[in-house]
């Protein structure tokens, strides 16, 4: 499979993004996440006295963060071909079939195997980061690959 994927990348004249890239995009997209979250939750946050409610509040919402989570890669992959923190690393999502933007059910079995991802202590992640062509599990289940702008 990688073999193919290096022909048709190289057919195309498209280099994969860096592990480096793909590392800052993801720290950035988690920092713009974690704002957004916390701007929505902020009235129940700071109504809080100690550090145990507030870690409570936050643990109380983690199935709500996740779908925050899934529904912004799903619109910014499908829409954009990239995350925010992607468009600012200057690389974007193709689907290997087309060599282009992610369809809907794309983006989106990408965003849900990302959470699955996380959840599993970010094991799909470090697969990709000793994967020869740089495909975390959310990648290989999506059939998509991070190229340079």
């Amino acid at each position: 499979m990688n073999e193919e994927i290096y022909r048709l990348l190289d057919r195309e004249q498209l280099f994969l993004s860096s592990k480096q890239k793909r590392v800052s995009a993801y720290l950035i997209d988690e920092l713009i996440l974690s704002v957004i979250w916390l701007t929505i939750i902020w009235d129940a946050f700071t109504g809080l006295d100690s550090i145990e409610e507030k870690v409570l509040l936050i643990n109380s919402y983690v199935l709500e963060f996740m779908l925050l989570k899934v529904i912004y890669h799903t619109f910014f992959v499908m829409q954009y071909a990239a995350s925010p923190g992607k468009i600012f690393m200057k690389i974007r999502v193709l689907e290997l079939s087309t060599l282009s933007t992610p369809s809907f059910f794309c983006a989106l079995n990408r965003a849900s195997f990302r959470i699955l991802s996380e959840a599993m202590l970010y094991m799909g992640f470090v697969w990709g980061l000793l994967d020869p062509a740089r495909q975390t599990w959310h990648d290989k289940t999506a059939r998509t690959v991070v190229v340079d702008v």
